[in-house]
C-alpha cells in the first residue's frame, strides 16, 4: 500500500514512522520549509539553539512522546527541570507550583486555599470519570466544589485566559485532564523541539519515508482505485490511503467530496487561534519566574513566559527571551496588527511586571500566529468529535480536535499520530483482502 500524509507536524511524523516500520510506502507533503508543525522553531544568527515559535515543554507524565524519544534514540537529549510557575495578583507574581506555595498564596483566605488544594488533589489523583465531568461546565463544577471565591480567583482567570469569551462554555473534563496530566517538572530537548522534530523526520527517512518540504497540497481527490494528490511543483500522484493532519477547515478545503453531514460535524468544531510575540531582552525581566499567568482584564496578553529562566541564555547568545502569548478568536485584531504595532501594545505591560524595564532592553522581536491552536470544548464534547477514519474509504484525518479530553500538545500529537497509524494498518488489512492476486 502507498500512503500519503499531509502535514509534517508531530502527529504526521509519528504516523509516518510507525507506518513505514510496518512496511508501507509513505510520502509526506509539508507546506513549510521545515518539519515540526506548531512545535517548529526559528533561529537568530546569534543563537546556538533554535527556539519554538510557540512556547513548548513536556511533563514527566507525557509517556507517548517519551516512549517515541526512546524509540528514535534521542533519550539522552531530553531533560527535566522544575522552573517556577506563578499567578499574578495585586502587582506581583505568586508561585502556585506546589503544596506550600498554594498554602502561602495571599489571594485567598486560608480555608479557601485548602479547598483549592483539595480540589486539585481530587482531580489529579482520585477521580477518573471524565465522561461524567464533561456533562457540566468547568465554572459550574468549580464553584460548587471549590466555592465561588476560589473559582473567581483561580479557576476563572485560567479559563478566561485560555478561552476568552468562551470560558463559560468549557466543560469540566477539559480542566480535569489539564490537571491530571501536569507535573511540576518540565521537560525540554537539547537543541529545542525542532531538534526532536528533525530527528524524528530523519528516523522516518531511514525507514524509507519520502518527505516533500515546501510542497503545499492543492487537492485530495478520490479515484476509482484510491486517492490522488495534487501538490505544488509535483505531478499528481496516486495513493491507496491518505492521512490529512491539521485543522478541520483544511480537510474540508482539500477534499470537496466529503458528505454534507460530515462537513457539518467538522464545522461544529470551533477553536481559538494563538498569537505569540517573542522578545529578546538585554536583561532578565522577572525574578526567576518561568511562567506567569496574567489576568486578561489587566494585561494585553495571557501569559508571560521567560524561557531563559528555564533554559540558560548561553544557548541564545546571552539573550533573555520572553514570550507574550494569548489565545484569541481568529477574527481578533491581533491577527491583523503588524509586529511593531503589537509590540507597542505589549511594552507597558512589561514595565508593569518589572518597573525597571526600559524599551532599550529590547534587542529584537518576532511575531508568530496560528488561527488553529486551541479547540473549544463545550458540554458533552465527546459527541462532536469525528473518528480518525472519515466516511470515505481510505481517507483519514488526525487533528488536535481529536485528542480530547486531553489538552493539545506534542505528547498527544504523538499519541494521535500513532493511533492513526494503527487505524490505517487495520484498513490496510481489509484492503489487502480485496486486491486481486498478482495486482
Amino acid at each position: 500500500m502507498r500512503i500519503a500524509i499531509v502535514g509534517a507536524g508531530i502527529a504526521g511524523l509519528s504516523a509516518a514512522y510507525d507506518l513505514a516500520g510496518q512496511g508501507y510506502a509513505v510520502t509526506i507533503y509539508e507546506a513549510g520549509d521545515q518539519v515540526g508543525g506548531l512545535a517548529s522553531g526559528f533561529r537568530d544568527a546569534a543563537w546556538d539553539w533554535p527556539l519554538e515559535r510557540f512556547y513548548h515543554h513536556i511533563f514527566t507524565t507525557d509517556h507517548a512522546i517519551i516512549e517515541l524519544t526512546n524509540d528514535i534514540g534521542m533519550r539522552d537529549r531530553l531533560f527535566f527541570r522544575a522552573p517556577v510557575t506563578a499567578q499574578w495578583w495585586r502587582g506581583r507574581g505568586y508561585a502556585l507550583d506546589g503544596v506550600l506555595p498554594v498554602l502561602r498564596f495571599p489571594g485567598l483566605p486560608f480555608i479557601d486555599r485548602l479547598r483549592f488544594g483539595l480540589t486539585a488533589f481530587y482531580l489529579k489523583f482520585i477521580t477518573q470519570n471524565w465522561q461524567r465531568l464533561e456533562q457540566t461546565t468547568a465554572m459550574a463544577w468549580t464553584e460548587r466544589v471549590s466555592g465561588r471565591n476560589v473559582a473567581r480567583v483561580i479557576w476563572r482567570p485560567l479559563l478566561e485566559g485560555k478561552f476568552g469569551p468562551h470560558a463559560d462554555e468549557v466543560n469540566m473534563a477539559w480542566l480535569w485532564a489539564r490537571l491530571r496530566a501536569r507535573s511540576f517538572q518540565l521537560g525540554y530537548f537539547r537543541g529545542g523541539f525542532q531538534a526532536f522534530a528533525d530527528e524524528l523526520c530523519a528516523a522516518c527517512v531511514r525507514r524509507g519515508v519520502q518527505v516533500w518540504r515546501q510542497t503545499p497540497v492543492k487537492s485530495v481527490c478520490q479515484t476509482a482505485t484510491g486517492w490522488q494528490i495534487s501538490a505544488a511543483q509535483h505531478p499528481p500522484a496516486d495513493y491507496d490511503a491518505v492521512l490529512v493532519t491539521g485543522a478541520p477547515g483544511l480537510l474540508a478545503r482539500l477534499v470537496t467530496t466529503l458528505p454534507a453531514e460530515y462537513l457539518g460535524q467538522l464545522r461544529r468544531l470551533n477553536s481559538m487561534g494563538a498569537v505569540v510575540m517573542t522578545i529578546a531582552l538585554r536583561r532578565p525581566l522577572t525574578n526567576g519566574i518561568y511562567w506567569l499567568n496574567l489576568p486578561k482584564d489587566e494585561f494585553p496578553f495571557l501569559a508571560l513566559v521567560e524561557h531563559t529562566n528555564f533554559i540558560e541564555p548561553d544557548y541564545y547568545g546571552g539573550d533573555h527571551l520572553i514570550y507574550c502569548g494569548d489565545y484569541l478568536d481568529p477574527n481578533h485584531e491581533y491577527f491583523r496588527l503588524d509586529a511593531s504595532a503589537l509590540l507597542e501594545r505589549f511594552l507597558p505591560a512589561l514595565r508593569r511586571i518589572n518597573p525597571a524595564f526600559q524599551p532599550e532592553w529590547v534587542r529584537a522581536y518576532w511575531l508568530h500566529r496560528e488561527t488553529y491552536a486551541q479547540p473549544i470544548v463545550p458540554v458533552n464534547h465527546s459527541r462532536n468529535i469525528p473518528p480518525i477514519a472519515t466516511p470515505l474509504p481510505g481517507l483519514f484525518w488526525a487533528s488536535m480536535s481529536q485528542v480530547y479530553p486531553w489538552d493539545r500538545g506534542t505528547n498527544y500529537a504523538v499519541e494521535l499520530g500513532r493511533r492513526a497509524a494503527r487505524v490505517m494498518h487495520e484498513f490496510a488489512g481489509q484492503y489487502q483482502q480485496t486486491v486481486p492476486s498478482g495486482y
